[in-house]
């Protein structure tokens, strides 16, 4: 694969000299590790601007009635033996993912907060609005090796949006999804339910429906680089024990994996899996991510508590594993290459950034649907309430 000169060069766009004959390349930032194993950048630390709800029937709600908490169960030396198929599939749930949501649950928060946010007005015109999720496919690009990924971007009122598009593969592979492996989702929202209650000082009752449809989510400001960020991830749950209550020190990550044997297992697990542990909690500033280890037989047999902050040092010595300056500059230069190559403020106006494992972020123009994702209501909204009065 072709490298474009230095890292720096790597989000701008190639044009052609004036009088060269030659049409302009399209443009494409290469995603080799290599070229990103600079210092880590400046990522600032993200504080919570608020949060909504998701109910059983996906409704959205601005505030916290989604949020769990965190209760495990009591560290005796016993094996916790949570049994995560107990329930499946008489009281499963599972969100349609038929429905596409793009922002839409984002946008309704920021409708309702935008001329409150720190930094006035004009913040959010410089900034970047997101999931994490999205934000967590860019940081892992460098060393992925199976799925690609397509981010469609839009520039409204300066502010850059990117909402993720389903790969034609990534849909046929949710449409032909083994049994198997549709048990092992379950199974780790299984584990969800055996950890969190309702209430603070509660014990968890794991007898209930398993509905995937409620969601609590943070919304979050950053900075990566020169670039601001608003973005939202849904939470697990938040701690009540912890010293600091201020979000998002107080929130959990919790996870399920195989149970392993042997270091090659191990190892492969710090490789691969620890990595989009990391990835997934770094950005939103969740410190601890709280795994259960299931045998064959679908029972928890031990839990263990990763801090983020600590993830790498399990592959710090592995030369052939991942560096977290790597995914956060190659984030960094995607985001630069996205809002020079977004250059046109129109909300129905579309870039499409495509990648495949292997190759280079490719990009393409489209207009109108299917690609337009900011709905009207919102356009709309945000269009009849400008000029925004400027806050004190």
């Amino acid at each position: 694969m072709e490298s474009r000169g230095t890292k720096r060069e790597a989000g701008e766009i190639e044009v052609a000299e004036p009088g060269n004959k030659l049409p302009r390349p399209a443009p494409s930032l290469p995603t080799d590790p290599a070229l990103y194993s600079g210092p880590f950048p400046y990522y600032r630390r993200p504080s919570e601007l608020g949060c909504f709800s998701l109910d059983a029937q996906r409704q959205y709600h601005g505030d916290a009635r989604a949020l769990r908490y965190y209760s495990p169960p009591p560290t005796n030396g016993q094996s916790p033996n949570f049994d995560l198929r107990d329930g499946y599939p008489d009281r499963y749930q599972p969100r349609d993912e038929e429905v596409q949501e793009r922002l839409d649950h984002l946008l309704r928060w920021l409708l309702a907060h935008r001329g409150q946010l720190e930094g006035g007005p004009g913040w959010l015109a410089g900034a970047i609005v997101t999931w994490r999720g999205h934000l967590t496919k860019l940081l892992t690009t460098p060393y992925e090796r199976q799925e690609g990924w397509q981010l469609a971007a839009s520039r409204f009122q300066g502010t850059l949006y990117l909402s993720e598009v389903e790969t034609p593969a990534a849909r046929v592979q949710r449409l032909t999804r083994p049994p198997l492996l549709r048990e092992l989702m379950y199974m780790g929202y299984k584990f969800e339910q055996y950890m969190c209650a309702d209430k603070p000082g509660v014990s968890p009752d794991p007898s209930g429906e398993v509905n995937t449809n409620v969601a609590f989510c943070s919304v979050l400001r950053s900075r990566l680089g020169n670039h601001p960020l608003l973005f939202s991830g849904e939470v697990d749950c938040t701690n009540p024990q912890v010293p600091s209550t201020q979000p998002p020190t107080c929130y959990v990550e919790l996870k399920t994996s195989k149970e392993m044997h042997s270091p090659g297992q191990w190892k492969s697990f710090y490789r691969h899996k620890l990595l989009k542990w990391w990835a997934q909690s770094f950005l939103p500033g969740v410190p601890n991510v709280v795994a259960g280890f299931r045998n064959p037989e679908g029972f928890v047999c031990s839990l263990k508590t990763f801090r983020t902050m600590e993830m790498f040092e399990y592959v710090r010595n592995d030369r052939d594993s991942w560096n977290p300056s790597v995914c956060m500059n190659f984030c960094a230069a995607f985001l630069s290459f996205a809002q020079n190559t977004v250059v046109e403020d129109d909300p129905r106006l579309v870039y499409l950034f495509s990648w495949e494992p292997g190759g280079p972020v490719t990009v393409s123009e489209h207009r109108d649907a299917p690609h337009a994702f900011l709905p009207p209501w919102y356009v709309e909204a945000v269009t009849q309430d400008l000029p925004s009065p400027p806050k004190d």
